[in-house]
């Protein structure tokens, strides 16, 4: 009785696992800052869509929307009154950090479309610095990089 057992040896397996390890340890690595672009991009996304909403809604309504930045809980909402809730609330990174400029973090867009405040904020990424603008009339804003 022929005794053949064709297998890997244990240096063998061993030397492949750690390959493994290897490569699996810089792709890791390598992904961290894409997570940060990935990150910043869907923040300015989710704003400028929440923005759009919040003129719309203040259009088709007719009500006066607030929007409020608050940057020590990373987080804003629009809302009609404070005794109701929000029309929209949202939760951003802790590496987003926004601060006051010629604009209060806090404006609202009227029943015509406008805004009653306008002026630009700083808006802190771990990569870039971003200004948002907003336009007297019309209630128009962009985001340039600083």
């Amino acid at each position: 009785m022929m005794n053949n057992q064709r297998g890997f040896t244990l240096a063998e397996s061993l030397v492949v696992l750690s390959i493994f390890m290897i490569l699996s340890l810089i792709t890791t690595i390598s992904l961290k800052p894409q997570q940060a672009v990935l990150e910043e991009a869907a923040f300015f996304t989710q704003l400028k869509a929440d923005l759009y909403y919040a003129q719309n809604y203040a259009i088709s309504h007719q009500h006066e929307v607030s929007v409020v930045f608050i940057p020590s809980g990373y987080e804003y909402s629009m809302f009609l009154r404070t005794e109701i809730p929000p029309i929209v609330e949202r939760t951003y990174s802790n590496n987003i950090y926004l601060t006051k400029g010629t604009l209060p973090l806090y404006f609202k867009f009227l029943p015509d479309g406008n805004v009653n405040k306008f002026g630009s904020f700083v808006i802190h990424t771990q990569k870039n610095d971003y200004v948002m603008t907003v336009l007297i009339g019309k209630g128009r804003f962009y985001v340039t990089e600083q």
